[in-house]
């Protein structure tokens, strides 16, 4: 009989980039692939520890793996993993823990799959992962994530994930082209670029510091990728998005109108403690180029509230300010102390009522900019890719510029591209559309 696994991802694109990979590798070894909830040999976990809420939720995951199968060998893997891993271990059921630099090599670690009295932990010194390993991950979705970037340099006082992931390296042009080709060869229709800090592409290219490709060399072969259609840019930092890669974008035959651009908060002061590498003026700028020359482009942003020494002022100037900016959405994060890093020890700590009012009135802020955004595109011609999911009766997809849009269920678009023209919104804040062309299915 086939030995049978099963993954649960938590956390960023990159993440479910690296999930793919790891998967494939037990494919190689002559694992079948069930889902999470099925019952497996060995169930993988790949953490994430942005958030205190993505810790927590580990438990409860190790809990269903052995619900479905309380036999069954429990691997967690990821930033947590490399942060915490006795942490990890220490739950019960966990059985292997590994850091960095070994999840790649997981199936060197598993040998009979027989439980453990205790997790077993192999975790590196961080400065260790100083090596690249490319990863994309297919047949999950109609769309594929490519990561062409690990780690970072940057000191954030609030983020875990230098310590987490080490420094910042790239996967090399020719890797990255390849992978490329090959996610096109499998009549994926999208790619969405991922790493922590893709706009830094390029260092670490040669395994040292040294490189001769940059972000915008990358973009620019991408383009010439045939066989995609569309090419996303996920969250790419504001003094790294420079403006001839959004020229590029705006002239791209693949490349689509759709930035993520972090900003964490709108008050220079807080950027400062946070050692932020930009202030709020060259954000305004960012966005005022995007939007002057791709008027009909998405803008998403980050933005975490209850940072150390936030006020009630320094918070409304955060508002005003996203509410005045021609943006399309936010991701709102309830700043939450992560160990080892300098946030952590900062005095004026916000109240944690404190932190999810505000969050709660940027997420308001956010379903008022989407509507907005939505408003704006109605009675244009866009294009629209199918989505795989079956969801209560309708089929969904997103336009290159992100709208999102939902007509009843017909397995036939899934995975297809049509030009429609965007009508009307509905109850649920979702698009409806008429196609351009009857249908010829």
């Amino acid at each position: 009989m086939r030995k049978k696994v099963a993954f649960y991802t938590l956390g960023c694109k990159l993440n479910f980039a690296e999930t793919s990979t790891i998967a494939r590798s037990f494919t190689d070894e002559g694992f079948d692939r069930v889902d999470f909830s099925e019952q497996a040999d060995i169930y993988v976990i790949n953490t994430c520890s942005v958030t205190e809420n993505a810790d927590k939720r580990f438990k409860t995951i190790v809990k269903q793996a052995q619900k479905a199968n309380p036999k069954a060998f429990v691997a967690a893997v990821g930033c947590y993993a490399q942060l915490k891993p006795q942490e990890l271990a220490d739950v019960n059921g966990v059985d292997l823990v590994l850091g960095a630099t070994e999840k790649f090599k997981i199936t060197d670690y598993i040998n009979d799959l027989s439980k453990n009295d205790f997790g077993e932990v192999h975790s590196c010194e961080i400065e260790e992962a100083d090596f690249y390993v490319g990863s994309y991950s297919i047949g999950d979705r109609t769309r594929a994530f490519l990561k062409v970037q690990d780690g970072c340099d940057y000191k954030c006082t609030y983020c875990t994930i230098p310590l987490a992931r080490g420094i910042s390296r790239s996967d090399t042009m020719e890797n990255v082209l390849n992978n490329a080709r090959e996610i096109s060869s499998q009549n994926i229709k999208e790619i969405v670029l991922t790493g922590v800090n893709i706009g830094d592409y390029g260092k670490g290219e040669f395994g040292n510091k040294q490189h001769e490709h940059t972000f915008l060399d990358l973009v620019k072969e991408l383009d010439k990728v045939e066989g995609i259609e569309r090419l996303r840019i996920s969250s790419i930092e504001p003094n790294l998005l420079k403006n001839e890669t959004i020229d590029l974008v705006s002239k791209s035959r693949a490349f689509v109108p759709h930035f993520h651009i972090p900003l964490q908060s709108g008050n220079n002061d807080i950027l400062k403690k946070m050692k932020r590498r930009y202030m709020r003026e060259l954000y305004v700028d960012r966005v005022s180029k995007i939007k002057d020359v791709m008027p009909h482009a998405c803008i998403g942003v980050d933005v975490i509230v209850g940072f150390p020494g936030e006020t009630d002022e320094h918070f409304l100037e955060t508002y005003h300010f996203l509410n005045d900016l021609d943006i399309s959405y936010l991701h709102v994060f309830t700043y939450s102390e992560r160990d080892n890093t300098e946030a952590a020890d900062m005095d004026n700590v916000v109240p944690m009522n404190v932190r999810n009012k505000r969050s709660k009135m940027l997420r308001g802020l956010s379903v008022k900019k989407r509507r907005a955004f939505y408003e704006s595109q109605l009675g244009t011609k866009r294009t629209v890719l199918f989505e795989g999911e079956n969801k209560e009766g309708y089929i969904h997809g997103f336009t290159e510029n992100y709208v999102k849009v939902k007509m009843p269920w017909n397995p036939e678009l899934v995975n297809t591209l049509h030009d429609v023209e965007l009508t009307k919104i509905d109850d649920d804040g979702l698009v409806r559309f008429d196609f351009v062309k009857e249908l010829a299915l």
